[in-house]
């Protein structure tokens, strides 16, 4: 059964308008609509106020009429978010800035429980697009520079005789909640908070599909054979790039569990000792607390 909710990060928070982006005077268009919104980013930090709530700081009207004069390379047409358009301008380190009181720009992961759902979508979407942008400044195949094209959602090579087009990549993960029945099995890092476990994860290998990516992550982090493993539900996850797919899955009752690889530790845990506090679960807003959070509701 597929989760009916979208997981955080996920949803229709914004109309993407892929079409929009292929009008060559898009960039004009933006400046002389007076609803266009501007969200700011400097490298992976985004401009949000951050009084008395955590929200974003967009700007508009004659507030963002510096900003919308920006270097068309530094703008990034997103979509429209409210039914308004939305810029996402990069600005540059040595840039002056005049931004509202209470404004500063901010990471997204320690915000992100506090933002409103819609706002932390947006703010992850334009994050994932900025690391993207920021690592494909040179051509792969040849090392030209390159240049934004398709409203900053292309980076194609300045080298005519290369002209390589560079799209938009994620890094697929598999998050897997592996379960006997009775009990779960849950692994921790020796760096998370201490009695932190979650579900196994894994990114997927060149070569193999999504199932066998389950198998084998959870294999080799907690030596335990998979019997059966069924789609859940994604999540974008824009530390750096991910896209987390989330799985559950079935082991053979009595299979032993150990910790190996990248985990300090691997145990299954009953319903009632995860009620009783002996393991400390991941952030509310995550894919794996969900995958939790079902099993122990008895779905």
């Amino acid at each position: 059964m597929e989760s009916e909710q979208p997981n955080f990060f996920s949803g229709p928070y914004v109309d993407r308008r892929a079409e929009e982006r292929e009008h060559p005077d898009w960039a004009r268009q933006a400046r002389e609509d007076p609803s266009t919104l501007y969200l700011l980013g400097s490298g992976t930090r985004h401009l949000v106020y951050t009084q008395p709530q955590p929200r974003i700081a967009f700007l508009e009207g004659t507030l963002a009429t510096a900003f919308a004069a920006a270097d068309e390379n530094r703008l990034v047409l997103l979509g429209w978010f409210r039914e308004r358009r939305c810029i996402l301008v990069e600005i540059a380190d040595e840039t002056p800035l005049r931004v509202p009181r209470d404004t500063s720009f901010e990471e997204l992961r320690p915000l992100s429980p506090l933002l409103a759902g819609e706002e932390a979508g947006l703010l992850a979407y334009a994050r994932a697009l900025s690391i993207w942008r920021s690592r494909q400044r040179y051509c792969g195949a040849c090392g030209a520079p390159t240049i934004p094209r398709r409203a900053g959602h292309c980076m194609r090579c300045s080298n005519e005789g290369c002209a390589q087009e560079f799209f938009p990549r994620l890094d697929p993960a598999i998050i897997v909640l592996v379960t006997d029945g009775e009990s779960a099995l849950l692994g921790r890092q020796a760096t998370w908070p201490a009695g932190r476990y979650s579900s196994i994860a894994g990114f997927v290998e060149p070569g193999e599909s999504l199932e066998d990516a389950v198998a084998r992550e959870v294999m080799e982090e907690a030596g335990v054979p998979v019997v059966a493993a069924r789609y859940d539900s994604s999540q974008p996850w824009p530390f750096p790039a991910s896209i987390m797919i989330g799985f559950r899955a079935r082991a053979r009752p009595g299979s032993p569990a150990r910790g190996s690889g990248e985990l300090e530790d691997a145990r299954w845990f009953s319903r009632q000792e995860i009620r009783a506090g002996a393991a400390l679960l991941p952030p509310a807003h995550s894919i794996s607390r969900r995958l939790i959070g079902a099993w122990m509701d008895g779905q």
